[in-house]
């Protein structure tokens, strides 16, 4: 069943009842400041780093859920109640929340009284406006009292969750009633020592009384769905001392029948010099001249009509760098708006804010910031440049890693390390499409710095090479690479062997010896090493080139010498040098991750040379046979089948998972792509498409019972056929699943790519979509490509540009601000 509708024509979808069946939300801010928002006002705010400038609380795990956000009462003659459903759960008589793209709106009526809530975080702003429009649909009078509310957090959101001893002394406000626009509180707890920055909450009016003050809002023992205040219709004008500091406006509104009346608030980030802290020389009033310059532009409803217009334009902008047009309605929503979306949002978030991860415990991932990059990267190629060699900088000596950085200080994080042996090649990876995009070679000439230190900077290209040659150096028994602490798969750890409770699996190595192995990073190597060489011929170096691809054949080679089961790629080499992922165990014989990779590098692909033995030739078609047949569910290809049922000391915290589950058996939704880019590379692309669209969101809106999150993002994980609650999702949004489906859809369905020499136009999509038309820029040009389909399988496009036949599928870049008009016959 479903829970709302997409509307194609404004980008939202529409949600049309309160009861989802999980919070749905939406991501506002596209450079500094977000905020996380559910379609019952839920979530909170923070600036660029979710853990150390968290503005708002949010308490994870809570009972009931999703409470905690951004709201607003109602008390209409004693009848209270809030616009978003949650907290006061009072039956509305309408209800809609719209999530667009930056914005979200939400509108509630109940008793005669409509309220919109419109919420975006303005381009190039550091806070979250909301504007809010009253109305009165009766034909008579109304006066009402309304209570905005955000609760502050205390700036760390892990000592704010743990350190209670010290926080609950410490929190402190100041109330500006009259301020030049209106009414503002400010959160200024630990202003007057180390911190430089503060929060503001403001409305563009005079409120008529305000509380800051926690417990004098809600009332002890008391809920959000019954706080005193807004029951009481007046504001107790409380201050906050300590405990928990908040902050809420009282409004009267007094409206005639059919009359509207429309605030702006304002919750938003500010700092101020070291110098600049104070407005007297006490140091007791902080300096607000950058709130009121802040606030001044958001005083007035057409403000913020303004700022809110110019996100929409941005958006614009930003998707029409790569579209498409077809007779099927949900690819295009997907690929038009939804995906593009996402990554957007990975870009933004990678994997540290969501309604599945906290904002405490992961910063930015090596690996995760670099797969990103693969689906953003033609969105915004200069901010692309500025994350690489921010990922680079965390590289070591060596070529290995740091796994994760802080975004705030851009620093590799020492609780997790590194060891996570595919972490290197996948900078490589990175690059490669940042070049083949922007042609940009100057990035490799790029001084970084290894482990953020200025004394050890090379060449971005120096960068590369350690990359590559790590995974040389770092070879096992079969020639094979090693895996350390682990691959792709985290959970996966054949060197980390656990007993004790509650320790880390991915930190606890404690079996070295240079014996496990992966075929996953020997695929990945064979995939990105040719891309390492392609990169060092454009830079004139044959012989680093001839180096890099005869290391490439070696490793080619290992994986077909070592890595093939018969049927299918083996995983991996276990500490003790047994083979994981075979028909010879009852549980785990085959793994996604080594098929899809594998063929997406070429390895055991139909070859036109006559000396490649018949028996490898076919090794492709057999893998992805076998997955078809071993790891196919309606809902997706799951991780591994048949699932772990008992706990492998030798193998880590993928057995730990119960079947179905993670990576235990799971639809690990963001390696299916994979396989669809392998089907595409052996001409299957009816097979592709069928794959792609059982992860699809929008494919599975009818089902939102059983898929339970949004119908318009990805989610990480997808319950397996041997889970109780198969075609369950969990971990949606900040997932690589984003990025991984964008680069599969368009670029191989679609098959519309960018090379270092020119466009890649190489659709295979099967008859499902028998023409469509792929508006992309690239380079300054404008490509607009028609393909006209016949749905045979294995058939390649013949390519006819600006009406005159060409030889191959490349299309030789053209100049800025021309437009090339290509056909593409299947």
């Amino acid at each position: 069943m479903r829970f709302g509708h997409f509307d194609d024509a404004t980008r939202e979808y529409v949600i049309t009842t309160p009861h989802t069946p999980y919070p749905w939300i939406n991501y506002l801010g596209s450079e500094r400041f977000f905020s996380l928002i559910s379609h019952q006002a839920g979530g909170y705010s923070f600036y660029r780093d979710a853990r150390m400038r968290r503005i708002t609380r949010y308490r994870y795990n809570n009972v009931p859920t999703d409470e905690g956000g951004r709201y607003l009462f109602v008390n209409d003659g004693g009848d209270v109640w809030t616009p978003s459903y949650l907290p006061v759960k009072a039956e509305l008589e309408h209800f809609e929340a719209r999530h667009g793209l930056g914005y979200s709106q939400i509108t509630g009526q109940r008793g005669g009284v409509r309220v919109e809530s419109l919420f975006f975080v303005p381009v190039d702003t550091d806070a979250e406006v909301q504007r809010v429009s009253v109305t009165n649909t009766t034909d008579a009078p109304k006066s009402l009292q309304l209570f905005s509310y955000v609760e502050f957090a205390l700036w760390n959101a892990l000592d704010d969750q743990t350190n209670f001893q010290r926080n609950l002394n410490i929190g402190e406000v100041e109330v500006e009633q009259d301020g030049p626009t209106g009414t503002a509180i400010y959160h200024r707890t630990e202003y007057r020592e180390r911190r430089n920055h503060y929060a503001v909450y403001a409305v563009n009016t005079r409120a008529n009384g305000f509380d800051t003050d926690r417990e004098s809002f809600v009332g002890l023992y008391n809920g959000l769905h019954e706080p005193v205040v807004p029951t009481a219709g007046a504001s107790a004008n409380s201050v906050a001392s300590g405990w928990y500091p908040i902050a809420s406006h009282g409004l009267a509104v007094e409206l005639a029948p059919g009359e509207s009346r429309t605030f702006v608030f304002v919750l938003g980030y500010l700092e101020n010099d070291d110098d600049a802290k104070w407005a007297d020389d006490a140091h007791q009033v902080i300096n607000k001249a950058p709130a009121h310059a802040l606030l001044a532009r958001f005083a007035t409803t057409e403000q913020a009509d303004a700022a809110l217009a110019e996100l929409r334009q941005y958006w614009t902008d930003l998707l029409s760098t790569y579209s498409v047009t077809s007779t099927d309605e949900r690819l295009d929503r997907m690929v038009n708006i939804w995906n593009q979306y996402q990554v957007m949002t990975t870009f933004n978030m990678s994997r540290s804010a969501s309604y599945f991860e906290s904002g405490i415990g992961r910063g930015m991932g090596f690996r995760d910031s670099t797969q990103d990059l693969l689906g953003f990267v033609h969105l915004v190629p200069e901010r692309a440049r500025e994350r690489l060699l921010d990922v680079a900088a965390t590289q070591f000596p060596d070529g290995s890693a740091y796994h994760q950085y802080q975004p705030l200080t851009k620093r590799g994080n020492l609780e997790v390390g590194s060891g996570f042996n595919d972490d290197p090649m996948w900078l490589v990876a990175a690059v490669a499409a940042y070049l083949k995009e922007t042609g940009d070679f100057s990035i490799l000439d790029e001084q970084v710095p290894f482990d953020n230190d200025d004394a050890l900077a090379d060449t971005l290209f120096e960068h590369l090479t350690r990359s590559f040659r790590y995974t040389v150096d770092h070879r096992g028994p079969h020639g094979l690479p090693l895996i350390g602490r682990a691959d792709w798969n985290d959970c996966l750890n054949l060197n980390c062997f656990s007993t004790t409770p509650g320790e880390s699996f991915q930190t606890t190595e404690n079996k070295a010896g240079g014996v496990a192995e992966s075929v996953f990073i020997a695929a990945q190597f064979v995939l990105y090493g040719a891309e390492y060489a392609a990169i060092a011929e454009h830079r004139g170096l044959a012989d680093v080139a001839a180096d890099a691809r005869a290391a490439v054949e070696e490793m080619r080679v290992a994986v077909e010498n070592h890595g093939w089961d018969g049927s299918w790629f083996l995983r991996a080499y276990d500490y003790f040098g047994t083979p994981i992922g075979t028909h010879a165990d009852t549980e785990g014989q085959i793994w996604i991750e080594p098929q899809g990779f594998a063929v997406m590098a070429g390895i055991g692909v139909d070859s036109d040379d006559p000396t490649t033995p018949e028996s490898q030739a076919s090794r492709a078609v057999a893998a992805l046979d076998s997955v078809r047949d071993m790891l196919g569910t309606p809902h997706g290809l799951v991780l591994q089948y048949p699932a772990y049922r008992t706990y492998r000391l030798n193998m880590g915290e993928v057995t730990t998972y119960p079947p179905g589950y993670k990576e235990n058996g799971g639809i690990f939704c963001h390696n299916n792509p994979w396989v669809v880019i392998g089907e595409t590379v052996l001409g299957r692309g009816d097979r592709a498409f069928d794959y792609w669209t059982r992860t699809a969101p929008a494919y599975r809106e009818e089902i939102s019972e059983v898929h339970r999150l949004e119908p318009y993002v990805y989610a990480q994980m997808i319950a397996g056929k041997e889970a109780p609650r198969h075609g369950e999702a969990k971990n949606s949004w900040l997932t690589g699943t984003a990025a991984w489906t964008f680069v599969a859809v368009s670029q191989y369905l679609l098959g519309v790519r960018t090379d270092y020499d020119g466009l890649v136009v190489d659709p295979q999509i099967g008859p499902s979509v028998p023409e469509f038309t792929v508006t992309r820029r690239a380079r300054g040009a404008t490509y607009v490509i028609t393909v006209k389909n016949s749905g045979t399988p294995g058939r390649r496009a013949s390519l006819t540009v600006d009406g005159a036949p060409v030889e191959g599928r490349l299309v030789p870049y053209a100049a800025a601000g021309s437009t090339v008009h290509i056909t593409a016959e299947l």
